[in-house]
């Protein structure tokens, strides 16, 4: 290199990064009186700063968001709650109107206190034949208590009558409400066993009598000698009374409840093998517990076995008939006989270790038709029907 090239070299200037430029070292002066004081913002510090104000803002703008949010949540609440109450404000307008409607139809058209005693009347029948369909559901007869009758000496006999006629308007539509609602519940218990809640109906008429199909009101209104409005709200509550009925008989014959207390432990599915280690179904559910804690029927039925079973050691079986089976495993002790019909809730063995069994636990199964079933489900299902 000549001595002109190096002369050049070092009159070049030097180059400057990218970071240098953007962030150069700066200086903040104080100055107090007659005293300066300056202090250097490096480059790390004006990093530092940035990263801070950036931070403010994204909290910022999340708060902010947050509290928009809150706000639209809370207006569409008190939205629902506003047209939940305005529809039941106009229903109950509704049904006063049609009541309204049909005193001054029925008073204007005769004047009778005769007919009018009689419809009143008619409708009673009509009215008791479902209120019947309630005996010995519980807590069905504090919820359609009929209400109170004017006192005679102190009311007309048109306004007992009409307040008569209300009081029917009202357990009818209570009557139907209640039905369905439980009717609803047991449906979703039958779901939550994996069943089909219509295969569980009898396909007969809820009122007894001639079988008259729900789009036939005409028909059923001269039946029950009512007028065709009255008619269709009692076909209404009866087919849901007659399917809460069958339902609940049909409940009362599967096994929806536990057989034990005890804690659960191995669930129903593939799991690994505690003897070999290798993948296996495991056909049932596993409760662990003292030796001998007392194990229940799950259901009313017929004790079909009692004995040993090759895995399963001391076993008892009962069949429930509708193809549903249980069997209980690894008992130490077996209370019931074969051919014993056992009820709900009795104690049928206890609880041991014998078999192919690592410890003191009960195996249960449940089974549909010769297919094992989850018993988990069973047991949520009687959860449910419980709560």
């Amino acid at each position: 290199m000549t001595d002109e090239q190096a002369t050049l070299e070092t009159e070049r200037p030097a180059r400057v990064s990218w970071f240098d430029r953007r962030f150069p070292t700066r200086y903040l002066y104080l100055r107090s009186g007659d005293d300066v004081r300056a202090v250097a913002l490096t480059p790390g510090r004006q990093i530092l700063g940035l990263g801070v104000g950036a931070a403010l803002a994204v909290w910022t703008l999340i708060a902010s968001g947050g509290f928009v949010l809150d706000l639209a949540t809370h207006a569409q609440a008190d939205g629902a709650v506003m047209r939940a109450r305005a529809a039941s404000e106009r229903i109950n307008a509704d049904l006063q109107a049609r009541l309204d409607t049909a005193v001054v139809r029925m008073t204007a058209t005769t004047g009778s206190l005769d007919e009018m005693a009689h419809m009143v009347e008619r409708r009673h029948a009509a009215l008791t034949t479902v209120m019947g369909m309630f005996q010995g559901v519980e807590g069905a007869e504090a919820a359609l208590k009929p209400a109170a009758p004017l006192d005679p000496a102190s009311n007309n006999p048109v306004a007992r009558i009409v307040a008569v006629r209300l009081d029917q308007e009202r357990l009818i539509a209570r009557a139907g409400t209640e039905a369905q609602t439980r009717a609803e519940r047991l449906r979703l218990a039958f779901r939550l066993a994996g069943l089909n809640p219509s295969a569980y109906l009898s396909q007969g008429s809820g009122l007894g009598g001639p079988l008259v199909t729900a789009d036939d009101p005409k028909a059923l209104a001269a039946i029950l000698d009512v007028d065709e409005a009255f008619a269709v709200r009692i076909r209404h509550a009866a087919d849901n009374l007659s399917d809460m009925r069958g339902l609940a008989d049909a409940a009362e014959g599967l096994p929806f409840h536990r057989p034990t207390s005890s804690r659960t432990t191995s669930g129903f599915g593939v799991r690994f093998d505690p003897f070999n280690g290798r993948p296996a179904l495991h056909q049932g559910q596993d409760f662990a517990g003292p030796l001998n804690t007392p194990i229940y029927a799950t259901a009313p039925g017929v004790v079909s076995f009692v004995g040993v079973r090759s895995g399963y050691g001391n076993v008892v079986e009962i069949d429930h008939g509708r193809g549903f089976k249980t069997r209980f495993a690894h008992l130490n002790s077996m209370a019931v006989q074969p051919g014993q019909r056992v009820a709900l809730g009795q104690r049928v063995g206890g609880m041991g270790t014998t078999g192919r069994s690592t410890g003191v636990h009960l195996h249960y199964e449940v089974w549909l038709n010769g297919r094992p079933q989850n018993p988990a489900r069973f047991m949520r299902a009687g959860d449910h029907l419980v709560q």
